[in-house]
């Protein structure tokens, strides 16, 4: 290897380490997935780094493409948040992969993706904004009486709501609903609740 491949190789993984542990599991604490990062970093910038010996361009992206199409994310556990940590693992093992004359340009494109990821993930960013799945304990069809039940219930303004399930049988509502959280004073429990969890309410009306 190149020296300039082998300074890549040093980027890339003091970038998959930073973005694995020192923002998404100091954040996140799933375990899991800090291998799953790691795992794709690696194994995309390694695959990169052999196909990236070929002398003919068509042969390098049509093998590039072939690596990437048999990452597949199906889990229902995988949130869009880690989605987008996957794609920057990905791209950070691509670009350090490819070889370069100059790593530095490289370096800074990989610490532009590591900024990124660290400021829209940043708990203080949308603080207070919230998403929950809530079943209530009647059957509410009115969007206007559900939407002011479930202002009153989680104490913040009602963003977004979709009502995923209005069972008239067993008088129940399921929805799928995102809020702003209280400030603080008696709501303070719940903005500190997981971002994405089923809660029961108790009608209003019964």
């Amino acid at each position: 290897m190149t020296p300039s491949a082998l300074i890549l190789v040093g980027i890339d993984l003091v970038a998959a380490t930073i973005l694995s542990f020192g923002i998404y599991y100091r954040r996140h604490h799933r375990r899991d997935l800090v291998v799953a990062f790691l795992g794709v970093n690696v194994g995309v910038m390694a695959v990169a780094a052999v196909l990236g010996t070929a002398e003919v361009a068509l042969g390098l992206g049509l093998g590039l493409f072939g690596v990437l199409s048999i990452i597949r994310l199906r889990s229902s556990e995988i949130s869009q948040r880690e989605v987008a940590y996957y794609f920057a693992a990905l791209a950070i093992g691509l670009v350090a992969g490819l070889p370069q004359t100059d790593p530095w340009p490289v370096a800074g494109l990989i610490a532009l993706v590591l900024a990124a990821l660290w400021a829209a993930d940043h708990p203080a960013l949308l603080a207070r904004s919230r998403h929950q799945v809530v079943r209530l304990d009647r059957a509410v069809a009115d969007e206007d009486e559900l939407r002011a039940e479930l202002e009153t219930s989680l104490g913040g303004p009602v963003t977004s709501l979709i009502v995923q399930e209005l069972d008239l049988v067993n008088d129940t509502t399921l929805v799928d609903v995102r809020f702003r959280a209280p400030r603080r004073g008696a709501g303070a429990a719940l903005a500190s609740a997981a971002p994405s969890e089923t809660r029961s309410l108790q009608g209003a009306g019964r």
